[in-house]
């Protein structure tokens, strides 16, 4: 097997296939050796799983999610790059790439069709710019995946993974801690990456709850007074709720009131279940 860390044969494949990099698609490779060892080990992976991968790169992930899954989905956007890993991947006939982009793909049906009977466990370095619109991809649409280890820029990582209620929290935190149960596992430097990003990484694992942690009559109203309460993280959440939704701050001081909560508070001091509180009471006015 090739050392899909060394720079040179990283260099010398990419070269062979005319292939440059592509810092449109956050193409960013990873060239330190133990990293990738360490995500697949953290995914949970055997033989009765299935991997899914979002942007292999030269396959350096892949290979390692090939040597512990028993089938591994890995979703390529860039065709340039499919000789690549047909190269690199050859060893393995456990890998299929799909040349799609996985926030267009009907996902219900590739994983009825692909992982039939297999537990699904999401394993990849996700390109930053498309970060959150993955990780929200599997989690609001409830798909059938039993976690989802990703390395991510450093910052997204924190906001990712931080408590409800914290200073660094915001509207994603909540959605990844109704659905999931978070922890950043370990850090990565911009120098572990060819060419290096501007900012540092880490990866971060999912795994995904059998029912939320509160209960709401609409998750869909859930979800729009979370977010209309983080839309100016300046302002009190009464303010900002009211201008969200466009209701009476009158009621939204109600809600607040009934909820043991004090008009000046903000969206970040307020926990999952003020938020589920609050959903209840101005459903209910």
């Amino acid at each position: 097997m090739k050392n899909l860390s060394d720079i040179n044969v990283i260099k010398s494949v990419m070269g062979r296939h005319g292939v440059t990099f592509n810092k449109g698609l956050g193409q960013n490779f990873l060239i330190d050796p133990n990293v990738c060892p360490d995500m697949a080990d953290n995914a949970d992976l055997d033989e009765n799983t299935c991997a899914v991968e979002i942007g292999p790169g030269v396959g350096v992930l892949t290979a390692e999610l090939a040597k512990r899954a028993g089938k591994v989905l890995s979703f390529e956007l860039d065709d340039r790059l499919l000789p690549v890993l047909d190269e690199t991947l050859a060893e393995f006939d456990n890998v299929e790439i799909i040349n799609q982009d996985i926030l267009k793909a009907d996902l219900p049906k590739i994983f009825e069709e692909k992982c039939k009977d297999m537990d699904i466990a999401v394993c990849a370095n996700l390109p930053y710019y498309i970060t959150s619109p993955i990780v929200m991809l599997f989690l609001e649409n409830k798909l059938p995946v039993k976690s989802i280890t990703v390395m991510v820029q450093k910052e997204a990582a924190d906001r990712l993974c931080a408590e409800v209620g914290s200073r660094d929290g915001g509207a994603v935190t909540v959605a990844v801690s109704y659905y999931a149960h978070s922890e950043e596992l370990f850090f990565v430097p911009r120098e572990s990456f060819l060419p290096p990003p501007k900012v540092n990484s880490a990866v971060i694992k999912l795994t995904l709850r059998d029912k939320p942690p509160v209960d709401v009559p609409d998750e869909e109203f859930f979800f729009k007074v979370v977010k209309a309460a983080f839309s100016q993280r300046r302002k009190t959440a009464e303010n900002s709720i009211s201008a969200g939704l466009g209701v009476p701050k009158a009621q939204v001081a109600e809600a607040l009131e009934k909820a043991g909560l004090e008009k000046t508070v903000r969206a970040e001091k307020l926990t999952m279940e003020n938020f589920a509180d609050i959903t209840r009471i101005l459903a209910e006015i």
